[in-house]
């Protein structure tokens, strides 16, 4: 039995490019993936706890993913930070499913300085998504992809009327918030995205701001070096 990192993904249909937290070549080693079905972006981006049956079904994901050989456990979608202690109760191999678990970690390498997430959505990102981060207040400069129509209307939407990614846009749009997040805090010390979706336009962010950024894609490397 080969070992692989293993992914529970959103039941999504937007394509999923390279870098994505969701494209199996994205990760540093042998990758698979376990859809959750009805666990659509709307279902789980979203301020609260997903529905108790989507926990369960995300808990029995990842018990699946372990009988098949995953030596640790990640996901597409970080707002799974609030369901973090489930999941991980659920296996015996390590899990993180959100790169906003990394915060801690990555503030205290940086001496306490501000950190900036880059989320899909700002306005979803509520207080038990923090709290489950262990992120405190004014402890992260937060900003959300929800108002940019690429990213939105591509991955904020119902299933069906998801489609075709516009990488172009999307990195226009995301390097300019992290830009100007830069701007307005000039200590920043570095980048969390919150989002899987947003790997693929890590390494533009840090080449136009300077700071470095850390994925849940950096999870998987802790998890499964």
């Amino acid at each position: 039995m080969n070992a692989f990192i293993g992914v529970l993904m959103l039941d999504t249909a937007f394509e999923r490019v390279p870098g994505d937290a969701g494209h199996m070549a994205s990760y540093h080693r042998p990758a698979r993936a376990r859809v959750v079905a009805r666990a659509g972006s709307l279902d789980v981006v979203r301020d609260g706890l997903p529905s108790e049956a989507l926990i369960a079904a995300f808990c029995n994901a990842a018990r699946e993913l372990e009988a098949e050989g995953a030596v640790a456990i990640t996901s597409t979608c970080g707002f799974l930070v609030t369901v973090q202690d489930q999941i991980a109760a659920a296996v015996r191999v390590p899990v993180m499913v959100s790169a906003l678990s990394l915060f801690g970690t990555v503030r205290v390498a940086f001496g306490g300085r501000p950190i900036g997430v880059l989320t899909a959505s700002a306005a979803s990102l509520g207080s038990l998504a923090l709290d489950a981060a262990g992120i405190g207040q004014g402890e992260a400069r937060i900003i959300g992809m929800e108002d940019c129509p690429a990213f939105a209307n591509a991955i904020l939407v119902p299933k069906a009327k998801q489609g075709r990614i516009d990488q172009a846009a999307i990195e226009a749009a995301v390097v300019s918030k992290a830009k100007a997040m830069v701007r307005a805090t000039p200590d920043l010390a570095a980048f969390l995205l919150e989002c899987g979706n947003l790997p693929p336009y890590a390494a533009a962010i840090g080449a136009a701001t300077g700071r470095p950024v850390y994925s849940v894609l950096t999870a998987a490397r802790i998890l499964a070096p």
